[in-house]
C-alpha cells in the first residue's frame, strides 16, 4: 500500500515547491493531474507555499468537455483551490495554422499555462507526466526516427515546466486515487485506441512489452537517464568548442577546422549551437538540415561559394572553409577578376592591371613566366590570417581589423583578393609576406576606387 508520505518521499525535493512560493498546476481532471494537484496541496499547506490550479478546454468532446470542466470547477472550489478556466476551438486553430490537432492542443495549452503563470504571479508549472508517459513519450520518438535527445525522455524539470511524478507509474498513481478517494474524471477517447498514437502505444504495445517484463516501464526510463547524461556530456563538449564563435547581430561564423576536429557525435550539436548563437533557436531545425549542412562543407569546391537557405529565414554560407550562418541579407560573393575589366564589389571598384595606377594593391606572384594566375576577390572570413611584413607571425583578420578600429559592418565589406585559392592581401589591412613585392620583379596590381565612405571614416 503507498500512503500520501510515501510516495511524497519519492519525488525530488528539488522540483517540488519552495516555502513560500506560489506555483501553478495543470488540471485536465484526469486521475494523474488530480492525484498531482492533491499531493501539491497538501505540501503546500504544510510549507505556507500555495498552488493554483488551471483547466484548458480544448473543446474537442463537445459535451464531455464541459462535463471536465465543471468537475475541475467544482473540485477546486470544494478543495479550496484557485482556479483559471481558459478555452479555445483547437480543431479550428489546427486547421488555420496547418497543425496536426495534437501539436496544436500542446501549442494552446502550453501557451495558456504560461500566461496564466505570469498574470497569477507563479515561478513555476506542474504538469502530471509521470513513468508511463516518459517511457511512451521514448518509444514514439525512436519509431518516429529521433537522435539522442529524442530518447533522452522528459526530464524533472525543464523550460519551467516541472514533472515530480516521473519516477512514479500509472498503477502506483491509480492505487493511491483509490486509497485517499480522490476524484477524478475519465476521458473517453483514452480507451480508443485508432483516437491517436499515443494511445495504441499505450493500449496494444505497453502491455505486451510488460508481459515481456513487468518492469520494462521502469527499464525504459532508467535508459533514458543513463542517455541523458550523456547527452550533457556532448552538449557541454559542443558549447566550449563553440565558445569563440564569432558573434555578431545577424550572423555567426565557425571554421570548419574546428567542426572537424569534434567528435562525430558533437559535430551536429556544434551546428546547432550555431542556430543558438544566431538567436533563432534550434527548433524545427532537424536532422535532414544538419545533414545538408554537412554535405554543404563537403561537397562545395575549394574557392567557389555554396549556399543553403534553413528555417526561421537562415541562409547558410561555405566558402574557403567557413561557415556562415545569417539572417541578414549578404549580397557580396566571390568573384573571379578579369584583367583589365573594372568590377564594383560592394563599396569599391576593383580592377586588375599589370601595372600600378592610382590607389590599391601591388603582390608579387611566384609563379611560371607568362602563366597568369587565377585572381578572385571576396569578403573575408574573420578567422583568416595574414603574415604583413615584419610582423612576428600571422594574425587573423578579426585582430588586425580591431587593432586598426574598423567596425564589423565595415570589415564585412573589405575586398580580400585570393590568388590560387590563398589569400594574398586585404584593403585597408596590407599585403601578405608570401605575396609581398620583390625589387626589380614584374608585379601584378589590384586598383581599388572606394565608391562610398572609406575605410575608418567616422560616421
Amino acid at each position: 500500500m503507498t500512503t500520501k508520505t510515501e510516495l511524497l518521499k519519492r519525488l525530488p525535493r528539488a522540483v517540488l515547491p519552495r516555502a513560500g512560493q506560489r506555483v501553478l498546476c495543470a488540471v485536465s481532471g484526469g486521475l494523474d493531474s488530480m492525484c498531482l494537484l492533491f499531493l501539491l496541496d497538501m505540501w503546500c499547506r504544510e510549507r505556507g507555499s500555495t498552488v493554483l490550479a488551471a483547466h484548458f478546454n480544448h473543446q474537442l468532446r463537445d459535451e464531455a468537455a464541459d462535463r471536465d470542466e465543471i468537475f475541475v470547477r467544482e473540485t477546486c472550489g470544494a478543495w479550496g483551490i484557485s482556479l483559471t478556466v481558459g478555452r479555445r476551438d483547437v480543431r479550428k486553430y489546427a486547421g488555420q495554422k496547418a497543425l496536426s490537432i495534437e501539436e496544436a492542443a500542446r501549442n494552446l495549452r502550453y501557451g495558456f499555462l504560461r500566461r496564466t503563470a505570469a498574470e497569477k504571479d507563479c515561478e513555476r508549472i506542474y504538469t502530471a507526466h509521470h513513468a508511463d508517459d516518459n517511457a511512451e513519450t521514448i518509444l514514439l520518438n525512436l519509431a518516429r526516427g529521433t537522435g539522442l535527445a529524442g530518447l533522452t525522455g522528459m526530464g524533472w524539470e525543464q523550460d519551467g515546466i516541472c514533472r515530480p511524478l516521473l519516477g512514479v507509474t500509472r498503477a502506483e498513481l491509480e492505487e493511491y486515487a483509490a486509497q485517499r478517494n480522490i476524484p477524478h474524471v475519465e476521458d473517453e477517447t483514452n480507451a480508443d485506441p485508432e483516437a491517436a498514437s499515443r494511445n495504441f502505444l499505450r493500449l496494444q504495445v505497453m502491455p505486451l512489452l510488460k508481459e515481456l517484463n513487468p518492469r520494462a516501464v521502469e527499464h525504459i526510463c532508467q535508459a533514458a537517464g543513463r542517455l541523458r547524461s550523456v547527452e550533457r556530456s556532448l552538449e557541454a563538449d559542443a558549447a566550449a568548442r563553440t565558445a569563440h564563435v564569432e558573434v555578431q547581430e545577424g550572423r555567426v561564423t565557425l571554421s570548419m577546422d574546428a567542426l572537424a576536429q569534434a567528435p562525430e557525435a558533437v559535430q551536429p550539436r556544434m551546428l546547432l549551437r550555431l542556430f543558438d548563437l544566431l538567436g533563432v533557436g534550434r527548433k524545427d531545425i532537424g536532422s535532414a538540415h544538419l545533414g545538408a549542412l554537412m554535405d554543404l562543407t563537403r561537397r562545395t569546391a575549394w574557392g567557389k561559394e555554396g549556399r543553403l537557405s534553413l528555417p526561421h529565414g537562415v541562409t547558410a554560407r561555405y566558402c574557403r572553409r567557413w561557415l556562415i550562418l545569417e539572417t541578414r541579407p549578404q549580397t557580396l560573393t566571390e568573384v573571379q577578376l578579369v584583367p583589365g575589366r573594372p568590377l564594383r564589389w560592394g563599396d569599391c571598384t576593383v580592377t586588375l592591371l599589370d601595372r600600378p595606377e592610382g590607389e590599391g594593391i601591388v603582390f608579387f606572384w611566384r609563379g611560371r613566366p607568362g602563366q597568369s594566375p587565377l585572381v578572385t576577390v571576396a569578403p573575408c572570413p574573420p578567422g583568416e590570417r595574414l603574415t604583413l611584413p615584419g610582423a612576428k607571425g600571422s594574425r587573423s583578420v578579426k585582430r588586425l581589423c580591431l587593432d586598426r578600429r574598423i567596425s564589423l559592418a565595415e570589415r564585412d565589406r573589405l575586398p580580400a583578393v585570393y590568388v590560387e585559392g590563398q589569400l594574398a592581401a586585404v584593403w585597408g589591412l596590407g599585403v601578405d609576406e608570401a605575396f609581398a613585392p620583390v625589387t626589380g620583379m614584374p608585379c601584378r596590381f589590384i586598383k581599388i576606387e572606394e565608391t562610398e565612405k572609406h575605410i575608418g571614416e567616422d560616421k
